[in-house]
Formats: C-alpha cells, sequence, structure tokens
C-alpha cells in the first residue's frame, strides 16, 4: 500500500461535506505535520467551526511553491452511491469515495511527500495550503489569503490540485452567484389585475437574462469550451396556491465568465432593466412592490501566461507543455489577485467530482506522487 492511498483512506474518512466543520481533518493534518517537526498556522472561521492551515518546510525568506487544495466535499444525499461514500474501497485499480478526485486525491499526495521533504536540503520552501469552504464559493482561503499577502516574500508559484488528469491547466473562468428577489401584491386569482403577479414579473426577468447570454455569444475566446460567458437560473420559488396571485419569488442565477469580461457587467445589465422598464409597471399597480439583488459568491477567472515562470514551472513537474483550460472554477484566480502566480494540476478527472461513487484511479496517485517529486528534485540544493 502506497503512503498516498493510506492517507488517502483516512482523509475521505472525515465527513467534510462544506455544511459540516472540516476541523477534525485540519487537527489530523496539523498532528500529521507536527511528527515531522513541521508547524502549523491554523487561520479559523468567525465561529471557530472551520479553519484553513498553512505550513512551510524550508528557507522561508525566500519565494517557494504552494501546493494548495481545499477540504471541503460536495454532499451525497440523494445520489445513487453503490458503495459508501466515506470509507475508501479499492476496485479495478480505482479508489472510490466522497473527495477521491476533488480533491482528496491530491492532498493525500502532498502530506505523503512529507518524510522527503524534512530529509531534503531545499533552496527554495514548499508550502502546504488547505482551505474550508471552496464548493459554496471559494470562502475559506480569502482570510487565509489575507494573512500571506501581508508577508513581506510571497511565493513564485502556486499548484492548485484539481482534478485535471495531470494535465497543466493555466487558465478557468471566473463565477458571480446572484439572488434576486421579486416582491408584488398577492390578491384572488379571480381578480388577478388588482394584484401584482411576482412570479410573471421574475419570469420577464429571467428571460431578459436569457437574452443577455445570448449576446455575450459575441465574445469569444477559443482557450475555452464553451468559449464565451454564460448565464443560467438555477433555482426558482414562488406563489402559494394556484387561485392566488403570488405576492413573492425567487431566482437565483449565475455567470460563468471568461477571464477577461467582469461577470457584474450582467448584474449591472439585469438591474438596470429591472428598475428601468419592470419596477415602474410594478409599482403603478401597487407601491410597495420591490425588486431586490443579492450576491451570493463570487470569485474571479484565472489566465497564466504560457510564458511565464509559473507555465514554466508546472510543464517541468508534469512533464507536459500541452497547456489547457478547465470550465469549473477554482481558488486560482484568488491566489493570483494577491500576487501569486498559479496553475492547476492534479489526479484525477472532474468527470468524477460531485457524482455517486467518485473515484480516483491509482495510476493518477502514482503519476501524482512523481510529479511532486519531481518538483522536490528541482528544488533541492
Amino acid at each position: 500500500m502506497s503512503r498516498s492511498r493510506e492517507l488517502l483512506e483516512t482523509l475521505v474518512g472525515f465527513d467534510t461535506t462544506s455544511r459540516e466543520s472540516n476541523l477534525q481533518l485540519i487537527e489530523f493534518v496539523r498532528d500529521y505535520l507536527a511528527g515531522f517537526g513541521v508547524a502549523s498556522e491554523l487561520v479559523y472561521n468567525a465561529e471557530r467551526s472551520k479553519a484553513n492551515l498553512f505550513a512551510s518546510v524550508g528557507p522561508v525568506d525566500l519565494p517557494g511553491i504552494v501546493l494548495s487544495g481545499h477540504t471541503d466535499v460536495v454532499p451525497v444525499d440523494g445520489q445513487p452511491w453503490t458503495l459508501p461514500p466515506f470509507e475508501l474501497t479499492e476496485r479495478d485499480g480505482k479508489l472510490f469515495g466522497r473527495g477521491t478526485a476533488d480533491m482528496k486525491g491530491y492532498i493525500a499526495c502532498v502530506l505523503a511527500l512529507l518524510p522527503e521533504l524534512v530529509k531534503a536540503q531545499l533552496r527554495l520552501p514548499v508550502h502546504i495550503a488547505l482551505s474550508y469552504d471552496e464548493e459554496v464559493g471559494c470562502l475559506g482561503v480569502r482570510s487565509l489569503l489575507a494573512v500571506l499577502e501581508q508577508r513581506p516574500v510571497k511565493p513564485m508559484l502556486c499548484i492548485i490540485g484539481e482534478p485535471t488528469e495531470l494535465k497543466p491547466v493555466l487558465g478557468h473562468k471566473g463565477k458571480l452567484a446572484m439572488r434576486c428577489d421579486v416582491h408584488g401584491e398577492a390578491c384572488h386569482s379571480a381578480y388577478a389585475p388588482s394584484g401584482v403577479n411576482a412570479i410573471e414579473h421574475a419570469a420577464e426577468l429571467i428571460g431578459e437574462l436569457g437574452r443577455i447570454g445570448q449576446r455575450l455569444h459575441k465574445r469569444q475566446d477559443p482557450r475555452f469550451d464553451p468559449p464565451f460567458s454564460t448565464v443560467q437560473t438555477g433555482l426558482i420559488t414562488g406563489g402559494k396556491a394556484l387561485n392566488i396571485v403570488p405576492a413573492d419569488c425567487r431566482f437565483d442565477f449565475e455567470v460563468r465568465a471568461l477571464p477577461s469580461m467582469d461577470p457584474g457587467e450582467v448584474a449591472e445589465a439585469l438591474q438596470a432593466y429591472a428598475m428601468q422598464q419592470v419596477l415602474p409597471r410594478m409599482q403603478a399597480v401597487s407601491k410597495q412592490s420591490s425588486i431586490r439583488f443579492t450576491e451570493l459568491s463570487a470569485y474571479p477567472g484565472l489566465v497564466t501566461d504560457e510564458r511565464s515562470q509559473a507555465a514554466e514551472l508546472i510543464a517541468a513537474f508534469s512533464g507536459s507543455r500541452e497547456f489547457g483550460t478547465v470550465a469549473f472554477g477554482t481558488e486560482g484566480g484568488l491566489f493570483d489577485a494577491v500576487g501569486i502566480p498559479t496553475v492547476v494540476c492534479g489526479p484525477g478527472s472532474m468527470d468524477q467530482g460531485h457524482k455517486p461513487d467518485e473515484f480516483v484511479s491509482l495510476e493518477q496517485l502514482d503519476g501524482c506522487d512523481a510529479m511532486l517529486r519531481r518538483m522536490l528534485d528541482s528544488i533541492q540544493v
């Protein structure tokens, strides 16, 4: 049994679904690192129910390499799992369990490297960064980055180990998630014109959102798939009964934006339409009508230059210069925004992430171990 597989078995055993605490996992990692003489810095949330972890090996007064991963996983509720999600199961060269691909497999490989790291004579430091609540909007890492941003020496590279089948990824889209609350006036449906139907006006806004999305097709970047920014409405609730004109309706929508685009453009365009076109007609019937927009989460896109030092390093570590992009988001844009050049490269495939019977192959874990050892070889004295 490889050290990575053994550690992955332990990590999968912690239920770190985003709604739960991640402290048991973080405390395990802290104690594991301490066993090798490596101190950890924990950055807690306000309730101290979750924490980020940051640890360093090597000369911390020099720029180094951050190995970054998120500890939270998505829920298993309602998914048809045929295997226990929080126990590691091995079958046919695959390791099954929630988070094996996204992204505890990478974290296990990073931790498995530690005995070699602490024995090596490093000319540059290696930092381990573990965050919470990535799956619900890249929330936890922000407090960690606020701490790192104040330090005089910033890392030269961050490798985020999201599952890319160990292919080096230099870009992904940004995301903005928004909520719109439409409040109208209820009345008996027999007298519908006397009320303000919140669902119908919400539908009008959703229709306009679709038209805004269509216009985004004209601004394309062939490096991405799809090659344009996208908009979609994912949730809608409203109404009490068919014979009551609904007073309230809520819908949530998201923008997946090319790195060159500010996703706030979409929200601003929809808000302008709401205030100029829809709300006046609502308030002509009832002055109490309102439309309110609330940001739920946001993170920036990532685009790292193929000619950069970061790109050269990940090409050397991964053994490939076939740089790509991914459709899903990561914490990479946030690292990049504080001046830490970032790439994405990790074991497994996002085709397995978030699905029942999620898995990572032993071959991918072995490949990640090899990639990290090449990194280690490159920074030894």
